[in-house]
């Protein structure tokens, strides 16, 4: 009470590990537009709702929370590989973890996210941490899937062509007149 009144400020508290999610979840918005060097860490706590000292008592850098936010995509693409490969009932983890992906790549703030991530890469501590996470990933194609090592270096080189093609949203270009060329690197005929 001040003044006789009540506070009109009804944010509920949070705990810190609610809290530090809610701005993770702004920050991958925040980092898929701007990457690391193009986004302010000012905006981010604004948009979190919480002050820009409260986010560095959470994070301890702006590298620290990108970092942080490498790690929920990576772990939101293995995730989804995980589920495909255990869901799968046709006998080909390998498709089924393709299919899965196709569909985490309408998720465009995810995508623009990862792409950021790779962007990122000229930095020698973001690098060292996603070489670790690629890896981790790759492996975890190869154990899921059982296939063969040529076979899952395809199945990652399809993934980035996925990628860069819903960046650029290479789907709308190829229903486009004279666009056969996007057809034929979509689906490999024109």
């Amino acid at each position: 009470m001040f003044g006789g009144m009540a506070s009109t400020d009804v944010r509920s508290r949070m705990s810190a590990d609610a809290r530090r999610e809610e701005i993770l979840n702004t920050a991958v918005s925040d980092f898929a537009i701007g990457g690391l060097h193009g986004t302010s860490t000012e905006a981010i706590a604004q948009r979190a709702g919480i002050s820009q000292p409260y986010l560095f008592r959470l994070f301890q850098t702006k590298k620290d929370l990108f970092i942080a936010c490498i790690g929920r995509c990576f772990d939101r693409t293995e995730g989804t590989f995980r589920a495909a490969a255990e869901a799968d009932d046709e006998g080909d983890p390998l498709a089924a973890m393709g299919e899965a992906y196709v569909e985490l790549l309408a998720d465009r703030e995810l995508l623009l996210a990862q792409m950021q991530t790779y962007a990122a890469c000229g930095d020698e501590e973001i690098r060292t941490v996603v070489r670790r996470r690629w890896g981790e990933l790759y492996r975890t194609v190869e154990r899921l899937s059982g296939a063969p090592a040529d076979e899952v270096r395809a199945f990652f080189a399809t993934g980035m062509l996925l990628n860069v093609a819903a960046a650029i949203d290479l789907p709308e270009i190829a229903g486009q007149k004279g666009a056969a060329w996007a057809r034929r690197a979509l689906h490999g005929k024109g």
